[in-house]
């Protein structure tokens, strides 16, 4: 019996996924240089039109791998429009489908738009912390209450917290270096 054309998507899906989490393994083994290779080929062949959570998925990891500070701040600015253009996509398909339903109301927890917008408070501390390492206060304070009011928005647990004590290490930081200038 052959698959469907569901499943065959899922299982590219899937795979997109999966090399993605293997880059990132190899990255966080130490070896940088191949996470980053793999992961240019791979946002190569998924394209600008690619799917928007994946094309976010691997920016964000991306920008970890850069060694310039400019370049992850690129990385990290690619990885927020894809979850912002999801989000605003999957909104509006969602609430013509569903009628007056809301997002919220929509998908489980497992599905890519429920992980995006639990993803948000991470992309904006990494902008936040891009900025800082730039010395752009303004903008890494801005990226700061964006990832506190989207961290706020998460359901109390571990992830929520570990947040909330990332972004206030860095606001300490910030303040430390505005308080030298």
């Amino acid at each position: 019996m052959q698959p469907d054309r569901h499943q065959q998507g899922a299982a590219v899906e899937d795979s997109v996924l999966t090399r993605i989490g293997q880059a990132i393994m190899l990255h966080r083994a130490g070896d940088r240089e191949e996470a980053r290779n793999r992961l240019t080929e791979l946002w190569d062949e998924i394209g600008p039109h690619g799917d928007a959570f994946h094309r976010c998925t691997l920016a964000h990891y991306m920008a970890d791998t850069q060694d310039d500070p400019k370049d992850e701040l690129d990385w990290d600015l690619k990885a927020l429009a894809a979850a912002e253009g999801y989000v605003t996509e999957r909104a509006a398909d969602t609430g013509a489908a569903l009628g007056a339903t809301s997002v919220a109301d929509g998908p489980g927890p497992r599905h890519p738009l429920i992980a995006l917008r639990a993803f948000f408070p991470s992309l904006h501390l990494s902008l936040a912390t891009d900025y800082a390492g730039l010395d752009r206060l303004a903008d890494a304070r801005a990226q700061l209450l964006r990832a506190r009011a989207s961290a706020n928005a998460l359901a109390d647990g571990e992830y929520r917290q570990g947040l909330r004590e990332a972004i206030e290490r860095l606001e300490s930081r910030i303040d430390g270096e505005a308080g030298r200038s």
